[in-house]
């Protein structure tokens, strides 16, 4: 019997309509051997944990570029949390100011990704941080 693959959920929470990132996210995981769902744009945190939990994904990476990730990442992992997957791993990228790192790890965003990383750290770091849940 063969392990299944780690099952990605890459979701745009939010109002943020540049998704070029998550695509591109998306495509490296999913060549590196993954299973990735995107969700697309515009997603309510709520919409999100129904996804992956539906899904049932090992993660969800988050993009977010406008700004709100100190409020929506925490959103997503509380409503993950609502439904009983806090199992889940949550991890995001976007445009992250270093002073609120910490603040977000504290939170429970096990990975974060910020411009200039390149898309070989994030496949390493999700081998090395996902498991298939059990």
């Amino acid at each position: 019997m063969t392990e299944r693959k780690v099952r990605i959920l890459v979701a745009k929470p939010g109002l943020d309509g540049h998704d070029r990132g998550a695509k591109v996210v998306a495509r490296a995981l999913r060549d590196a051997g993954f299973e990735v769902v995107y969700t697309g744009l515009h997603q309510t945190p709520d919409m999100i944990a129904a996804a992956a939990v539906q899904e049932d994904v090992d993660a969800v990476g988050l993009s977010i570029m406008s700004g709100a990730h100190n409020t929506l990442f925490p959103a997503v992992i509380d409503a993950l949390r609502k439904r009983g997957a806090d199992d889940i791993v949550v991890f995001g990228g976007g445009i992250i100011p270093d002073e609120d790192l910490v603040t977000l790890k504290d939170k429970g965003v096990r990975g974060i990704f910020t411009p200039g990383t390149t898309l070989q750290s994030i496949v390493d770091w999700v081998n090395d941080n996902v498991q298939p849940r059990a």
